[in-house]
């Protein structure tokens, strides 16, 4: 339709501007030869509008065919779609159909299985009942054949399970403990020996004092000076005490702080030396004296690194180790205790397969804290494990600090390691020494926790407290009850008391029979 009015309009337009032409072409001409051309140019329009309106007739006819054409494709098309979609609907028609069908199926046999099912119930409930009758009569018959009652023979029977238990855990707990004791022992003395063997530590005692010699006794009169302003004035400026008596040809020098007391001994020999001894010769003596402790503190430092073969340590860190030298735990010096520890550890680690270096890192660093403790607020354990953190130690290092005297749980392998050759490196003999208070508190406590078992008769801590010797009551105490006791004890003593090394805990029963023959 709309290419039928475009072809009209399109013949209007000619015809308009045909008319325009015969108009302007008039015009310019005269009026006669207007009048003779008339007739040609409306002749010429008639024709150009009869083959105008034929072209106009023939595209619309075209255009009316092409409309048709056009609509019959898109009916063809509608019509598939049509059909598809009713031969979809039928399809899932069918299959509703059979799902149905398989539903009323199962459901019918869900029905007959149920029933089934309720019929075995009630064959069952009848069974459970007779079963209960038969129990009953069973036990009227056991109570009149044996005389006992259901609750005495039921007593009865616990008190034999009872026992058998207790038997087989005691002899299970026997069994294992002995499989792992031996496996375990054997294990830790191989690598403990090999350790220990191939880490040989010398020990020496250290106390608070330190003696200086004297060339002789005159040197004692010019050290006080005169009414005492000598030593006034080294005990001022070094914070020592000098102790000047009739001990020959010596000067005590006592103080629990072992720099000051080294520096106040390097200043003192340097002055016997010099022989010039006055207050202004006793200051520049004493500076430097505490200059070459530091320096000497330095090369303690380095020399404990280098012997032990760590590497990368911060040079405050290095300084400090060096300052372990003039520390003391039970009279054990702190230097040589961190590089006997980190010996053990590295050789422990290589046994086990380690990180060797990092177990010696973690070993020579357990007990930084300790050469800050006396200067700050907190445990050795606490500050070391600040330091550590200050100067970014790794992360393993940190934790054998802080778990070494078990305040923090160890997180990895070497921890364990610097743990146990920290013990190992204490609990030698001679390491380190103990007063005679905290021993003897110590055995006492020992044989409080024994004695405080039901059937204990007496204990005895020998071996200077690591054993443990129980003699218990036969009448009281069986064989069974000796493994659960020693292993009650021996945790209880873990759990109550602070020690080295290990405790190791004996009960012993005895049973004699005693006849006489006349």
């Amino acid at each position: 339709m709309m290419t039928f009015i475009l072809y009209i309009v399109v013949i209007l337009v000619i015809i308009a501007i045909v008319g325009f032409v015969t108009f302007t072409f008039g015009k310019k001409t005269a009026v006669k030869e207007q009048e003779l051309k008339v007739g040609s140019a409306e002749t010429r329009a008639r024709s150009i509008i009869d083959d105008a309106v034929k072209t106009a007739e023939t595209k619309k006819r075209e255009a009316l065919l092409e409309a048709k054409e056009e609509a019959l494709k898109h009916k063809n098309e509608f019509e598939k779609e049509q059909r598809e979609r009713r031969r979809e609907l039928q399809q899932q028609e069918q299959r509703l159909i059979k799902r149905e069908e398989n539903a009323d199926r199962l459901q019918a046999e869900l029905a007959k299985k149920e029933k089934e099912l309720n019929t075995k119930d009630n064959t069952l409930n009848k069974k459970a009942e007779e079963i209960k009758q038969l129990q009953a009569e069973k036990v009227m018959e056991l109570e009149r054949v044996s005389g006992l009652s259901a609750e005495q023979a039921r007593e009865e029977l616990l008190n034999s399970v009872r026992d058998d238990v207790k038997h087989e855990t005691a002899k299970i707990i026997r069994e294992y403990d002995n499989i792992a004791r031996e496996e375990a022992d054997k294990k830790a003395k191989d690598y403990i020996v090999t350790a220990i063997q191939r880490c040989a530590a010398d020990h020496v005692a250290e106390s608070t004092v330190s003696v200086v010699q004297l060339p002789n006794d005159d040197m004692k009169g010019r050290i006080i000076g005169r009414e005492g302003r000598n030593i006034r004035t080294l005990e001022t400026l070094t914070g020592v005490e000098l102790i000047i008596d009739d001990t020959p040809e010596a000067v005590v020098l006592s103080g629990f702080d072992p720099i000051r007391r080294e520096v106040a001994r390097v200043a003192l020999e340097k002055l016997i030396l010099d022989g010039r001894i006055h207050p202004a010769r006793i200051e520049e003596t004493v500076e430097k004296a505490r200059a070459e402790v530091e320096n000497t503190i330095r090369e303690e430092g380095e020399a404990a690194v280098l012997e032990v073969g760590v590497h990368g340590l911060n040079p405050e860190l290095i300084k400090l180790l060096g300052r372990m030298k003039f520390r003391t735990s039970y009279g054990q010096n702190g230097l040589k205790h961190s590089i006997e520890v980190a010996q053990i550890s590295g050789l422990l680690a290589s046994e086990l397969g380690y990180d060797v270096r990092m177990a010696k890192r973690a070993g020579l660093l357990h007990d930084i804290g300790k050469a800050v403790d006396h200067e700050q607020e907190g445990t050795h354990v606490q500050l070391g494990a600040e330091l550590c953190r200050k100067y970014k130690e790794p992360a393993i290092v940190i934790n054998a600090v802080e778990s070494h005297h078990g305040d923090v749980q160890p997180s990895n392998p070497i921890s364990f390691l610097v743990a146990a050759a920290d013990a190992i490196s204490a609990s030698r003999p001679g390491a380190r020494m103990e007063s005679l208070e905290a021993y003897t508190q110590r055995l006492r406590q020992l044989e409080e926790i024994t004695n405080s078992y039901d059937g204990v008769e007496k204990s005895f801590a020998v071996q200077a407290g690591r054993e443990v010797r129980i003699m218990v009551i036969p009448s009281e105490v069986s064989e069974d009850d000796m493994v659960i006791l020693s292993r009650d004890i021996a945790k209880r003593i873990e759990e109550e008391m602070t020690y080295p090394g290990q405790i190791k805990v004996n009960v012993i029963r005895e049973t004699r029979a005693t006849a006489t023959a006349r």
